[in-house]
């Protein structure tokens, strides 16, 4: 069995960087957040992830210091929503690099819904979202310790948002709310195909 090795110090010799497309795919971090004047802000993140159960801790990694990550800084919340596949043109439009005080939920034409432990709103259309209070903000740094502008944001789940359509025999239905992820290259997604089981051994 042949395998493509490189160093990635040296270079990929690919025609694209393939490390975005091996590791997928990912849930997106859609994080709402707040600016110290008020203004609502919504934008998606490609490096999110669920890191602790009890209590839940997820976080997103912003490359470059964006305006989430400074009203985070600021009032101390945060709000995750699932980014599903009916929602997946206004996430997108919800990326636009636009000036600090330009409301992404008004830009999308999104509803914001009020916060219930924060007051940050999150999506209204969106089936799940978890208001989130922060614990730090790490920036990154590489093996020779050079700092990065990179910024991990690490917040613990204070409530929980659940739209009762996608909530079956007490399960919620992961796969009738249809998550989108990003999956390998610029424009690249994924939804949920086909699911399966499988428990852990118990010996």
């Amino acid at each position: 069995m042949s395998h493509y090795f490189y160093n990635p110090a040296t270079g990929h010799g690919l025609r694209h960087d393939p490390f975005k497309a091996i590791v997928a795919p990912r849930l997106i971090g859609w994080i709402s957040s707040c600016a110290a004047d008020g203004t609502f802000n919504l934008a998606p993140y490609s490096f999110f992830g669920a890191f602790a159960t009890f209590p839940s801790i997820i976080g997103f990694c912003s490359e470059g210091r964006k305006d989430s990550v400074s009203n985070i800084e600021a009032t101390g919340e945060f709000v995750w929503n699932l980014a599903t596949k009916p929602l997946a043109e206004q996430m997108n439009r919800s990326s636009a690099p636009v000036a600090p005080h330009v409301d992404e939920f008004e830009l999308a034409g999104l509803t914001p819904a009020p916060g219930r432990n924060v007051a940050v709103p999150h999506v209204a259309e969106s089936p799940a979202a978890l208001e989130c209070k922060l614990l730090q903000v790490i920036r990154l740094h590489s093996l020779d310790g050079t700092p990065m502008d990179n910024y991990l944001s690490l917040g613990q789940v204070v409530g929980v948002h659940i739209n009762e359509a996608y909530l079956k025999d007490g399960l919620f239905d992961t796969h009738a709310a249809q998550p989108i992820m990003r999956a390998g290259y610029r424009g690249d997604y994924a939804e949920i195909g086909e699911m399966f089981e499988m428990f852990r051994p118990t010996s």
